[in-house]
């Protein structure tokens, strides 16, 4: 049965841990993670969370896999144990990555809301 992108990122935060941007910006405080997994266009647009990591949603499963040439170590030395707090523009893709990453044994949640989200809770961005 095909299913919508819709259906997929429900199922995603239904089974995916979830933060507020403010529980998101006290973890990275205390040196957690925070990836982006938003386009670089948007970045320059939008702004960013300082100090995050940014990979595509495009190319995070080759980013993610610490057995794949591409692998990012500054993601990949995070799947032992410490909590990644994904985030995109409005929350989507940020379930979607969020929920991948648990599959590849990663503990990933989602911040709620996204970048906007962040910026309606007057936490801090700067520019790209």
């Amino acid at each position: 049965m095909a299913r919508s992108m819709k259906e997929m990122v429900e199922d995603a935060k239904a089974q995916t841990e979830t933060a507020s941007p403010r529980e998101a910006h006290e973890a990275a405080a205390a040196d957690r993670v925070i990836l982006d997994v938003r386009e670089p266009g948007e970045l320059q647009q939008e702004g960013t969370v300082a100090g995050s990591l940014h990979i595509p949603r495009g190319v995070l499963e080759s980013k993610a896999d610490p057995d794949s040439a591409a692998a990012d170590d500054a993601l990949t030395s995070q799947r032992e144990g410490a909590k990644i707090y994904v985030l995109c523009a409005s929350g989507a893709r940020a379930a979607l990555a969020a929920h991948t990453l648990c599959q590849m044994g990663y503990d990933a949640a989602i911040i709620e809301g996204g970048l906007q989200a962040w910026k309606d809770a007057s936490l801090p961005v700067e520019d790209a």
